[in-house]
């Protein structure tokens, strides 16, 4: 039997750059003054100096811990740092020890227990249950802002890049040849989450994921509290049940819609699938304002799927926390421009019900009828040509 290999020997308690955490490190050396420069804070941390202290103030309790007497304990304020610098930044733990001069694996630690407390501690705040009222609310947004009425949110799936888990196969092996987990998420007509499904393995279709998710689930059983049907603006046809709206990848039912297939469309059809595009882009825009702010997915996260999916939920909570205070952010669409979602799986593509036909065909009438259309939908269904 061989000799096992001896251990090596630690040389440092704390390591002498480590020790000079309070003189030299940036949480220690930059705070206090980025606070006195808002704009520079806001590129630091990616929110405002106001945001940031609604933000610990929420927090603060969960992310304090006791002094010993071998060490004292990492300030709140300094937790909260260093995790909103990996998720604006997506620099490596190894990059953030020599900024923050703390241990990798503390660093580790922090943003995977912060991210954790982001998610428990807001998303009963930011990302509730809706209520018939908030459908409603949320409902009148679309048709405010895309003129599609009774529609009650966007619906897509989007890749995120993460590292190879070991001994997974193809699983998280994504059609767009990487691997990935997929955040699968419905907003609202302010870039906000209303729900979202996040950690399927990437080899997952889009309607499967929807079909096994919690939101798919209450939907089929009737329990998320949706309005009863209401008739279309001005429009003489029978009430119309409210709908979510979302591409091809989807399976069209009465309430989730989705556009009519490409080939032989008339222009009836072709103005349907405008206007739900229409309605559909917000939740591209509101992965893309993800993607902006938080740059950690702008490259593959370096974190086992469990750890990862921790980081998508906190970044989602956080991108609903920053809207609910600053309402009026105006968005620039051009900015984030359709990006696709989880894509076309045709293997999974079933013959739709009669009843979502049905549906779809009551909104396709009133978009081309005159209480529906609006002036520029027939020059813009010509440009697309």
């Amino acid at each position: 039997m061989l000799d096992e290999e001896p251990r090596r020997k630690r040389r440092f308690w704390v390591h002498p750059i480590i020790s000079q955490r309070a003189e030299k490190g940036h949480f220690h050396t930059l705070y206090t003054d980025l606070r006195g420069h808002p704009e520079k804070f806001w590129a630091f941390c990616r929110m405002s100096v106001s945001d940031f202290d609604r933000l610990l103030s929420s927090l603060r309790t969960v992310l304090t811990f006791m002094d010993t007497n071998m060490r004292r304990s990492i300030s709140p304020e300094e937790r909260l740092i260093i995790t909103l610098r990996f998720l604006a930044t997506g620099n490596s733990f190894a990059s953030l020890h020599f900024e923050f001069l703390l241990g990798t694996s503390t660093i580790s630690r922090i943003v995977c227990h912060t991210c954790h407390v982001l998610w428990s501690r807001l998303r009963e705040t930011v990302m509730p249950q809706p209520t018939v009222e908030d459908w409603l609310r949320i409902a009148d947004g679309f048709h405010e802002s895309a003129q599609f009425p009774n529609c009650i949110g966007a619906l897509d799936g989007k890749h995120i890049r993460v590292k190879k888990p070991p001994h997974s196969g193809s699983r998280f092996f994504n059609y767009k040849q990487y691997f990935s987990v997929v955040l699968l998420a419905l907003a609202d007509s302010n870039y906000r989450f209303i729900m979202v499904d996040i950690g399927a393995y990437g080899s997952t279709s889009d309607a499967r994921i929807f079909s096994s998710s919690r939101l798919g689930d209450r939907l089929r059983a009737n329990q998320l509290s949706l309005p009863e049907p209401r008739r279309l603006p001005g429009y003489a046809g029978p009430p119309a049940p409210f709908v979510i709206v979302a591409d091809e990848g989807f399976a069209l039912t009465p309430h989730v819609m989705r556009p009519f297939p490409r080939r032989g469309l008339d222009v009836r059809r072709r103005v349907f699938n405008y206007r739900l595009t229409r309605a559909r882009r917000y939740v591209e825009c509101a992965f893309g304002i993800l993607c902006s702010k938080w740059r950690v997915f702008h490259s593959s996260i370096q974190m086992d799927p469990e750890n990862a999916t921790l980081v998508i939920q906190a970044c989602a909570v956080l991108q609903n926390f920053i809207r609910m205070h600053n309402p009026f952010w105006a968005v620039d669409q051009s900015q984030y421009p359709s990006s696709g979602g989880v894509g076309l799986d045709l293997t999974l593509h079933r013959r739709p019900g009669t009843a979502g036909i049905a549906v779809r065909d009551m909104y396709a009438d009133f978009f081309s009828s005159p209480e529906g259309s609006v002036p520029w939908q027939l020059d813009a269904i010509r440009g697309s040509v």
